[in-house]
């Protein structure tokens, strides 16, 4: 990656026709890649309507606005929303439905005969006395009597049962403190490092007029790393915002790294260490060497997540327990791979490259490359082609429709 960088930095302005048209292919291919990625990570993430809905506001979020505190902002609210709807609100409205059902089962008992009186009381009492789950199936317990129950007192399981949580520890086993060797109260410590030096870098970074860029850009790079969820494409808009909005990185030389790296295989976090060669390198009046930037970026963004996978090792076991943190992180999920769509829309509007403009436009200008993008999509999805190949393929499709653009105005 840092060779990459130091490779990019010295082309010229000007590309060659044949290389404009080999980038837009790469850029092509890896829309419909990263469209593939964002709709297999979705349909991993959503498991009910509220995450179905987080998953549609954060894309949309995504695309409507974006700022360095911008993205963090979003994936923090979804991540409290689930909270607050998986440990107060849905158990409310359970118990508010529940209660309404006993009521029309009351109801519905009071206008029946002697007979039949009788046997909806019955129900009515041992509804009332036994927990939800209990409840819930004591509708099908009634059948398997030989009777069944009239219809205007049948139960469902969605109106009777309250939304409780199960814990996952067995009753009286005695509870964990390690896990892989590493005791809470260790992983309590490095978490509780990581934060404070987390905080302290934002705050330095925000005191200081004009902060030094190698200051700067870890602190993005810390940033990114931090808020990270859902997979490695959505480390692709959160990139571009902290390294091209500040004009360290420009929008060709963004498309054309994003590109060549998508055909190689190897996590998306190691665009960081490209971006970051280049945030340097571009900052040559203030003598910083670019492997500076190359070792800030490795370490900013792959440190936040290397801290807290030790500190969960040995805080997991008593995490998992807590219906809080799993329902954060389950919305915080969600919403990070909403972002993902923010990418492919923006990767889109600047995947076209040419002579004149080669900070990229739209896809749509050209149907070829909407072609590409499909291939690339099917081939993955349907045929099982690595990315790379997709991807190296895309670049080929490119460099033939240079070639028969070309003929056609010899032709012509």
């Amino acid at each position: 990656m840092f060779a990459l960088a130091l490779g990019v930095a010295r082309i010229n302005s000007i590309l060659p026709g044949p290389v404009y048209a080999l980038l837009s292919g790469l850029n092509a291919a890896t829309v419909g890649i990263i469209a593939l990625a964002a709709v297999q990570l979705a349909s991993k993430a959503i498991k009910d309507p509220l995450t179905r809905i987080l998953v549609i506001l954060g894309a949309c979020a995504g695309l409507c606005y974006s700022a360095l505190w911008y993205f963090p902002v979003v994936v923090s609210t979804g991540g409290a929303v689930t909270a607050v709807w998986d440990v107060w609100l849905s158990r409310a409205i359970g118990k508010f439905r529940a209660r309404l059902q006993r009521r029309r089962i009351r109801a519905a008992a009071n206008g029946m005969d002697e007979t039949d009186h009788g046997h909806a009381a019955v129900d009515v009492v041992r509804l009332e006395t036994l927990p939800p789950t209990a409840a819930a199936g004591s509708q099908l317990g009634y059948r398997g009597q030989g009777q069944d129950l009239p219809a205007s007192v049948s139960l469902t399981a969605e109106a009777a049962l309250t939304v409780e949580y199960d814990d996952t520890t067995p009753a009286g086993s005695p509870t964990t403190t390690g896990y892989h060797g590493v005791s809470a109260w260790r992983g309590l410590a490095v978490i509780t490092t990581f934060f404070a030096s987390f905080i302290a870098i934002l705050v330095l970074r925000s005191v200081l007029k004009n902060p030094p860029r190698p200051l700067d850009l870890f602190a993005n790079m810390y940033l990114a790393g931090t808020i990270i969820f859902g997979g490695g494409p959505v480390v692709i808009p959160l990139l571009r915002e902290y390294v091209v909005q500040p004009g360290w990185v420009s929008p060709r030389d963004f498309l054309l790294g994003l590109a060549i790296i998508q055909a190689f295989p190897g996590p998306n976090f190691n665009f960081a260490v490209y971006l970051s060669t280049l945030a340097m390198r571009s900052s040559a009046a203030q003598n910083y060497p670019p492997v500076l930037g190359a070792v800030l970026g490795l370490v900013g963004i792959f440190s936040p997540g290397i801290f807290i996978a030790y500190c969960v090792q040995g805080l997991w076991r008593l995490l998992r327990t807590k219906p809080v943190v799993a329902a954060t992180l389950r919305g915080v999920n969600a919403t990070a791979v909403g972002l993902i769509f923010t990418a492919v829309y923006r990767l889109w509007e600047q995947g076209y490259l040419m002579p004149q403009r080669s900070n990229g436009q739209s896809l749509a200008m050209e149907p070829w490359w909407v072609v590409v993008a499909t291939v690339a999509y099917s081939g993955s999805c349907w045929f099982r082609l690595p990315p790379a190949v997709s991807i190296m393929a895309g670049g080929t499709l490119g460099l033939l429709w240079y070639a028969a653009t070309q003929m056609k105005d010899d032709h012509s």
